[in-house]
């Protein structure tokens, strides 16, 4: 039977194991207020290696999963909850794991028409003795988000990246390795079927990584994006097909590279379980398109609980 929310027991998953814990913790606490303001019942879990003994004593009806990163982005979770038999939101263990995978992501997403960048998947050793693609590139840890670990070589290093080789290197031996593509930062958010806007992200620093993402004035968002009418159709419809593609659910975010110059847009990458504080570039698409962030909370949260309940109480599927 179908609970209403005032009747419904939430746990919000925060918080977790992977390099974006902080971030985590700040959506899962944004999202956690809403709930109560809501009116549910809210339990707030800092998710660690005894989640499932945890949810098996709370008996939550549905999981809000506000876990970044590794481990809570990547299906591992997911298939913790499915095989619980907990209703959860957001997407479900293969596209959650598809999608944090950045090579596998990008065959799928090459093979439905969606551009993406050139280069390749490498091991860190070999990236870090000598240039692999010819410079200016950007480095990614092929498992992370958040643009943990990310930057960028530029044209004319006399050198490769030798902090691939260091001891200190915690983000895997398998880098994506991607020729930089000039021009705008851009975020298009779908949520269920339709793609909410374009965000044009200017970074005070020039370069869209975890510090211009998380730092105190580190980007500046500008709604709607400042582009022709023609590629924020293209953007839009790329983003909707990326999540289709993947097999995701409710809401992502899908980040893109736009070079004016050239005409190029390109997508980066899709994040399955983007920000949700109020001021995340996918809940400022919502409230752009009318939708508050108490409200975007609700339909996320109703969306995991109804397809757990149509799927058996087995997850978000």
């Amino acid at each position: 039977m179908t609970l209403p929310l005032a009747d419904r027991h939430v746990a919000v998953l925060m918080g977790g194991l992977s390099p974006e814990r902080d971030v985590s913790l700040t959506s899962g606490r944004a999202c956690a207020d809403a709930l109560e303001r809501l009116g549910a019942r809210v339990s707030r879990v800092d998710a660690g290696r005894d989640i499932a003994a945890v949810l098996t004593r709370l008996k939550p009806d549905v999981c809000f999963n506000a876990l970044h990163g590794a481990w809570g982005e990547d299906g591992c979770v997911q298939g913790v909850l499915e095989t619980l038999g907990v209703s959860y939101t957001h997407s479900g263990v293969l596209a959650s794991a598809l999608a944090m995978d950045k090579a596998k992501a990008k065959a799928v997403l090459a093979a439905a028409g969606v551009r993406v960048p050139g280069g390749g998947l490498f091991n860190r050793f070999e990236a870090g003795k000598e240039h692999v693609i010819a410079p200016p590139y950007v480095v990614k840890p092929n498992a992370q988000g958040s643009s943990v670990g990310v930057f960028r070589v530029f044209a004319g290093a006399n050198g490769p990246p030798v902090e691939l080789l260091s001891a200190a290197w915690s983000f895997g031996d398998d880098v994506m390795i991607e020729p930089f593509v000039p021009g705008l930062e851009l975020a298009v958010a779908v949520l269920g079927d339709r793609a909410l806007t374009v965000t044009e992200i200017e970074a005070r620093s020039g370069f869209y990584d975890y510090q211009a993402k998380y730092g105190e004035d580190g980007s500046l968002h500008i709604i709607p994006a400042r582009i022709p009418p023609s590629v924020a159709r293209a953007a839009k419809q790329q983003a909707l097909a990326a999540h289709v593609a993947l097999g995701c659910k409710s809401l992502t975010r899908s980040d893109f590279r736009y070079d004016a110059l050239n005409d190029l847009l390109v997508l980066l990458e899709v994040n399955t379980q983007p920000g949700m504080t109020p001021t995340s570039l996918a809940p400022e698409q919502a409230a752009h398109e009318g939708l508050g962030f108490d409200d975007l909370v609700l339909w996320i949260t109703e969306d995991g609980y109804a397809r757990g309940v149509a799927g058996g109480a087995a997850g978000a599927g």
